[in-house]
């Protein structure tokens, strides 16, 4: 049993992909007492709601992340946070970068620093395979994010509170996705764009982020960036798997795209331990105590975990399958 079963639980971008699939599961499989949903869109809290049918454990909060004292009023007697707001398009990101600076590294403070003083549990923050050697704007904010969090254990010390962090790759059917895309364009008998050929990502549906999530809550005694163990796609596999009649043309590498994903470089690669279901890159200073995992194996001099250079790939029907969940 997850120690997150008949707990009070918050959630920052309640509404999102990830949001609702969380909400769903905590619904189902947690018998939470209380779920707090906190997100700033009053339509998509208004979508949800339906979607949920109104349950009555649920509460909805109407609230930006760059608002700490209605983040503090937010997290009063609750256990467990989920933080999952940020802003997330690459793009946009390069034309407007102050917003993300304020909502993924100032909102994220606001999250710590209300967390410690409501007394909260334990908080898990999303990370992303964008902040692991960030080379656009959205990664360097995520980043910062990650070390935030970690770096909130010092001074939480004497507190109740611990954080950890979780990073994984490309979501299947997440708001935003390719899934989606091409399919349409299977109905319609259109060409399906790629960017590149030769690229490479890794591949999670939202069912398997959720208990990833979840599991995270039960073995995180607080510093530790978690980093699941997953297969990887070719980008033509999955434009086969999707579109099979479809011709696929190439459109270039878009601006702070990368050919391969990594989630974890090479220099954290030193302070990584390797579990039989994820890695976990263990923080550089711990003063509050922390205890490396037990069973946790040290990686090679040189390792990085990037999508062309994993171990598991999935093959066109392994797409097509998962999609078929996923979406």
């Amino acid at each position: 049993m997850s120690i997150l079963s008949g707990s009070s639980i918050l959630i920052t971008g309640g509404t999102g992909s990830f949001g609702k699939a969380f909400v769903r599961h905590a619904l189902d499989h947690l018998d939470v007492r209380r779920l707090v949903i906190f997100s700033r869109d009053e339509l998509k809290q208004y979508e949800a709601r339906h979607l949920f049918d109104d349950d009555p454990r649920l509460r909805w909060f109407i609230g930006d992340v760059r608002d700490r004292g209605r983040l503090t009023r937010a997290m009063h007697r609750i256990d467990y946070v989920v933080h999952a707001a940020a802003l997330k398009q690459v793009d946009t990101a390069e034309y407007n970068p102050f917003e993300y600076v304020v909502t993924n590294v100032s909102g994220s403070q606001n999250v710590v620093e209300a967390a410690i003083d409501c007394g909260v549990r334990k908080v898990v923050a999303l990370s992303t395979d964008k902040a692991s050697s960030p080379i656009n704007l959205y990664g360097a904010t995520k980043l910062v994010a990650d070390k935030l969090f970690v770096s909130a254990n010092h001074y939480a010390a004497s507190h109740v509170t611990r954080f950890a962090v979780v990073r994984y790759g490309n979501v299947v059917g997440s708001r935003g996705s390719v899934v989606p895309f091409f399919l349409r364009l299977a109905e319609e008998g259109g060409s399906v764009p790629i960017t590149d050929k030769r690229m490479t990502r890794f591949w999670i549906t939202l069912d398997q982020a959720v208990r990833f999530v979840v599991d995270s809550f039960d073995l995180m005694q607080g510093g530790e960036l978690y980093v699941p163990r997953i297969p990887s796609m070719r980008l033509p596999d999955l434009a086969q798997a999707l579109a099979p009649r479809c011709p696929v043309y190439e459109i270039g590498i878009r601006p702070g795209e990368k050919l391969h994903e990594e989630m974890i470089g090479p220099d954290d690669g030193r302070r990584t331990l390797r579990l039989s279901d994820r890695y976990v890159v263990q923080p550089t200073i711990a003063t509050w105590g922390y205890v490396p995992p037990q069973g946790g194996e040290l990686l090679p001099e040189g390792f990085a975990y990037r999508s062309d250079t994993n171990d598991r790939w999935l093959s066109v029907d392994d797409l097509r399958a998962m999609a078929a969940v996923g979406v």
